[in-house]
């Protein structure tokens, strides 16, 4: 079981709130989700790196009633995954893990032009990152009533719809694209791995919601687009894990 910083194990028998952490929870999908599953009742644990965004995303959550707070989270550090870790099990433990932070790497994304710096740095923050958050709050998760890690990937990252070159799948990307393929298959590797633990592993897709990441081109809001990931953090014991869905149903990988 995860220690919290004075050095005693989290007691999660006695909490009667559920707590979940949202990685890049400052701004766009990852802000509604928390804001979603504190109007649920979960107690979020607002997960970023900046910490001016951090602190006002939290203030706006909390003007609203919310029960939130945040957490300095950089899911390409070692170490600050870590601190994270023991600061929400200073908290009381986790249930719901969202592992929402990413970025896109910038420009050129045509195979033949893209740089394999900039492969990698979205590789460690869209992947590594995941594995790193996970890995670091799986202990206390095992401890959760009804645990459940929901991973924020796209149908850009699907094979089966890329290879049918359809519209919805978007432009060229090596580098962001990619990601989502390997985040899609790792999803499927936890769910493997915790079958018949009660920790229930799934990914989502948003669809095209209008952040930063596309410059804001998206044609659904952020609220629309956190709804499936609010479905998967609050699946009932027992459902469906190893997925990939979006609101219309599971599409393929």
């Amino acid at each position: 079981m995860t220690e919290n910083s004075a050095g005693t194990a989290p007691d999660t028998t006695t909490r009667t709130t559920r707590t979940a952490l949202v990685t890049g929870a400052n701004k766009g999908i990852g802000h509604e989700i928390a804001a979603g599953l504190a109007r649920r009742g979960f107690r979020v644990a607002v997960g970023a790196r900046d910490t001016s965004r951090r602190e006002e995303a939290v203030d706006k959550l909390r003007a609203e009633g919310l029960d939130v707070f945040g957490v300095a989270l950089d899911v390409t550090s070692d170490d600050s995954v870590a601190a994270a870790a023991s600061a929400i099990a200073a908290e009381g433990g986790l249930d719901v893990l969202v592992n929402n932070a990413a970025i896109t790497g910038g420009t050129p994304q045509e195979p033949s032009r893209v740089s394999a710096t900039q492969v990698l740095e979205v590789v460690d923050t869209n992947v590594v990152g995941v594995i790193r958050v996970t890995n670091a709050m799986l202990p206390m998760l095992r401890e959760s009533a009804s645990p459940r890690i929901v991973n924020v990937s796209s149908t850009v990252g699907s094979l089966g719809l890329q290879t049918a070159q359809a519209d919805a799948v978007g432009p060229i990307s090596a580098a962001y694209s990619p990601t989502k393929t390997y985040l899609n298959a790792i999803t499927v590797q936890y769910a493997k791995e915790l079958a018949g633990t009660g920790v229930l592993v799934n990914a989502g897709c948003p669809g095209y919601v209008a952040t930063d990441l596309n410059g804001f081109q998206g044609f659904r809001t952020p609220e629309q687009g956190a709804a499936i990931f609010l479905e998967l953090a609050t699946l009932p014991d027992g459902g469906p894990s190893g997925t990939f869905r979006d609101e219309t149903g599971p599409q393929p990988w």
